[in-house]
């Protein structure tokens, strides 16, 4: 009796650690009655018939990462490139995982490289490099589409090197850096026909300004002769005048005028050298002596507008030399034979009011 009560309670214990099944945090369990599933056992404590109920496969029910072997892939343009990627994947179905299909992860990886192979296929190089999003995109739809009937959903699917050949990137840096000294040969470009627009658009206004100052300064200069000339005239209408009521020394005075400034003009000449013309001593200074008198008149010294009598002056002027020399130039006039005739108001030069 005691044998058959240990062995009693010893089967008691193997029954109940083959009907209590602990289920671990993110995976399932498949049951199987006499080799036929009957349920999916979740997370947690469950309790199956021993002896008929048995455990069949264990599936992993988090999202899982598979990695996509590097392959060779022939593009649209005939250039060959390696390329690896990822696929995340998670196990929506755990009887349809276990049960429609044959080793699950190399199933998934090889259903992703040849749709990475399709895909990629039909694609120009350029494409390839630079439209990434949308090839994950296509071969997502297309692993998740052929993967639902095997209760996974494909999450994610990334393309993660693309390795063309060693000669073909040379190729492309090259024709990477005459494209960029393409732009940078059309920016210069830009910049010197900006430069010689604005330096254009300088010239043209310095011209427009520099014509505008020279019509203001002979707009001015025309004014100034104008007035120089009107100055002239009206000069000219007072001697006139005077001349008309009888006073002869005020033409005395104008042509005297006009003769000290020739000999000033040749006295400051800048060049050294000796000048003969011939000069009326006398005349000189009778024309002084005019310019004198009409001073006279002109403050009140009682001139009278006719010619003085001769006077000692005159005496000293015939008895003068007929030569004068100057420094710069030299001005010598020829000696007088004889003293000069009275002349009229329009000879040259005017007559000295102290000759007899």
């Amino acid at each position: 009796m005691p044998y058959v009560a240990g062995a009693v309670v010893l089967f008691a214990i193997i029954l109940i650690i083959k009907a209590i099944k602990i289920v671990p945090q993110g995976n399932a369990v498949t049951v199987e009655r006499f080799g036929r599933f009957t349920r999916a056992l979740m997370p947690g404590l469950t309790v199956i018939v021993p002896f008929i109920d048995r455990i069949g496969a264990r599936i992993n029910v988090m999202e899982n990462v598979l990695e996509v072997p590097e392959q060779d892939v022939i593009t649209k343009d005939n250039a060959m490139v390696g390329v690896d990627g990822v696929v995340f994947f998670q196990v929506m179905e755990p009887a349809s995982a276990a049960y429609e299909v044959n080793d699950l992860h190399r199933a998934i990886t090889n259903l992703a490289m040849t749709n990475i192979r399709t895909v990629m296929g039909s694609m120009a190089l350029d494409e390839l490099l630079s439209q990434r999003d949308r090839i994950n995109q296509t071969i997502l739809a297309v692993v998740d589409e052929a993967t639902s009937a095997w209760g996974v959903k494909v999450t994610r699917v990334e393309i993660k090197n693309i390795e063309p050949p060693r000669d073909l990137v040379d190729a492309m840096a090259r024709q990477m850096k005459a494209e960029r000294d393409k732009r940078a040969t059309i920016l210069d470009a830009e910049g010197d026909k900006q430069s010689a627009i604005l330096r254009a658009e300088g010239h043209k206004q310095s011209a427009i300004l520099e014509a505008e100052g020279r019509r203001e300064s002979a707009y001015r200069e025309a004014e100034a002769r104008e007035r120089s000339a009107q100055a002239e005239g009206k000069a000219t209408r007072d001697v006139s005048d005077a001349i008309a009521s009888g006073d002869l020394q005020a033409i005395n005075y104008f042509v005297a005028q006009k003769y000290v400034d020739a000999l000033k003009a040749l006295a400051d000449a800048p060049n050294q050298k000796v000048l003969f013309v011939p000069l009326e001593s006398a005349g000189m200074i009778g024309a002084l002596g005019s310019v004198t008198e009409i001073v006279r008149e002109a403050f009140g010294g009682g001139g009278s507008g006719k010619r003085a009598p001769a006077s000692s002056a005159s005496t000293a002027s015939r008895s003068a030399p007929r030569t004068r020399t100057t420094t710069q130039p030299r001005v010598i006039a020829p000696k007088q034979e004889r003293d000069p005739e009275p002349m009229d108001v329009y000879s040259w030069p005017p007559p000295s009011p102290w000759d007899p």
